[in-house]
């Protein structure tokens, strides 16, 4: 990331860019930051984007040796094609042996394979940048900075707060900061009460929340909060998976706790905040080893039973719910 912003910087560019990553906000915003340094923002002549699984590599090439008009540099910027991942031997071969030295070429992908011819001619050719979701500390220093600009106050815990309700999606965190923003018009300070007011709860809260609810043994109020989900267009399946992901977390924890770590350590090992973790522990209490590996086992089930078509998806994890709280 270092390295592309000094490109920025500097005005020294490689010919071919491949950025990716799992943060899609972290993408738009440096495929943005390129676009505005390599070409004018009225420029059309040109900047050429390209979008989609049926891109045609050929006109892509042909673009590329094509003299800028009345310009430096001309810019193509091709997104979501695949080529990163599934490979293109054709534009592979095209850059090994030489983009035009007038052309930049942005590759915008979220996953990629390394493996791929395409892949290591872009590493050689040019730079390939990862945006990988951000830890906890790296997410709270951008809030703050956010935050400081806009002349706003948080407190260390109600931060915690914010980023456990609204989670560490960046443009999640930053639609939810705009909601802030506004919500706290005229005054410096924002509360708890006020992210409880206007932000938006992500899934896996709700669920961290029903499995409170498993371990407590109470099936209908755990029921209730599944058919809500489902009213809100949640997918079975992504309830299912975030099942998965927080048992297995908790069982992670708990071997952690049995190790005779602190909550702190075990922040460090799981990466996450120890407010989290902090919360997670009175939950992880409430179910034995045995407990939680018998659930993981019932969800894979579950997860096959589904895929095989035996069972109706909203159904099956439905069922599962009901046998987990019992």
């Amino acid at each position: 990331m270092q390295q592309l912003l000094s490109d920025i910087k500097n005005q020294t560019y490689k010919p071919v860019y491949l950025l990716c990553g799992d943060e899609a906000y972290l993408r738009l915003q440096y495929k943005n930051k390129l676009k505005e340094a390599l070409v004018a923002p009225d420029d059309s002549m040109n900047y050429s984007y390209f979008r989609g699984k049926d891109v045609n590599v050929g006109e892509v090439i042909d673009l590329s040796e094509t003299m800028p008009f009345l310009s430096d540099r001309r810019v193509i910027i091709l997104e979501n094609t695949g080529f990163a991942k599934d490979g293109n031997d054709a534009l592979a071969d095209y850059i090994a042996g030489g983009i035009a030295d007038s052309t930049v070429i942005i590759l915008i992908e979220a996953a990629v394979d390394k493996r791929t011819k395409l892949y290591k001619a872009i590493d050689k050719a040019g730079r390939c940048v990862s945006f990988d979701s951000q830890n906890d500390d790296t997410l709270k220093k951008w809030i703050l900075g956010r935050l400081k600009r806009e002349e706003k106050q948080i407190t260390a815990h109600t931060l915690d707060v914010f980023l456990e309700t609204v989670g560490t999606d960046m443009f999640a965190i930053s639609g939810e900061l705009e909601k802030l923003l506004s919500y706290t018009y005229g005054r410096n300070v924002i509360t708890e009460e006020d992210i409880a007011a206007v932000c938006s709860v992500r899934l896996d809260t709700k669920i961290f929340d029903m499995i409170a609810k498993i371990g407590l043994k109470q099936g209908s109020k755990v029921l209730k909060m599944y058919n809500e989900l489902l009213q809100m267009k949640e997918s079975p399946f992504g309830i299912l998976a975030l099942i998965v992901r927080q048992f297995s977390q908790m069982l992670q924890i708990g071997d952690l706790i049995a190790a005779g770590l602190s909550q702190k350590d075990i922040a460090a090992k799981v990466g996450m905040s120890p407010y989290i973790v902090g919360k997670y522990i009175p939950q992880v209490k409430k179910f034995s080893y045995k407990d939680m590996t018998n659930i993981l086992d019932a969800c894979a089930q579950t997860d096959y039973n589904i895929k095989r078509g035996l069972i109706g998806a909203e159904l099956g994890v439905e069922l599962l719910i009901m046998d987990i709280s019992r």
